[in-house]
């Protein structure tokens, strides 16, 4: 045989259900306990209580443990959520502020464009009507003279 085969070794499995293992182990104890124990039925019967107070003890301790890393877990979790919550109003609160600002640049870009609109009609009537008004000028006055 080899050496590897002549070295004793032990396998430690770790993974979930450990509690119930824990229990399991903890029953076997006590059962192989009552076999072999020389006490009398009384002495037993305490014994079997006190391991049973203090199976209780650890497990409430191991759930205490588990629910306090738990609360923990979710704080981060929500201090996390909380956190994008507040990046995202701002970033909303941001584009409400570009956009307003954009409206108004444009609404007053808009204005300017009407004002400038109404001078450029205002100008061609203008333009328009002042030929006529010189060429009525003209011909009345030619009129006057061939009155006179």
């Amino acid at each position: 045989m080899s050496e590897r085969d002549e070295v004793p070794y032990i396998v430690v499995e770790r993974g979930g259900g450990q509690v119930g293992s824990f229990v399991l182990g903890a029953l076997l104890g006590a059962g192989i306990a009552l076999l072999l124990a020389p006490k009398s039925g009384k002495e037993t019967q305490d014994d079997l209580k006190e391991h049973g107070r203090r199976l209780r003890v650890s497990a409430e301790e191991r759930i205490r443990d588990a629910q306090k890393r738990l609360e923990e877990r979710l704080e981060v979790a929500r201090e996390g959520v909380q956190s994008r919550i507040d990046d995202v109003k701002e970033a909303v609160d941001a584009g409400r502020s570009a956009a307003r600002s954009a409206r108004d640049d444009l609404e007053r870009k808009l204005e300017r464009s009407k004002v400038a609109y109404r001078a450029g009609v205002d100008a061609a009537r203008k333009a328009v009507a002042a030929p006529e008004d010189g060429d009525d000028g003209d011909d009345a006055g030619s009129d006057e003279e061939d009155e006179a």
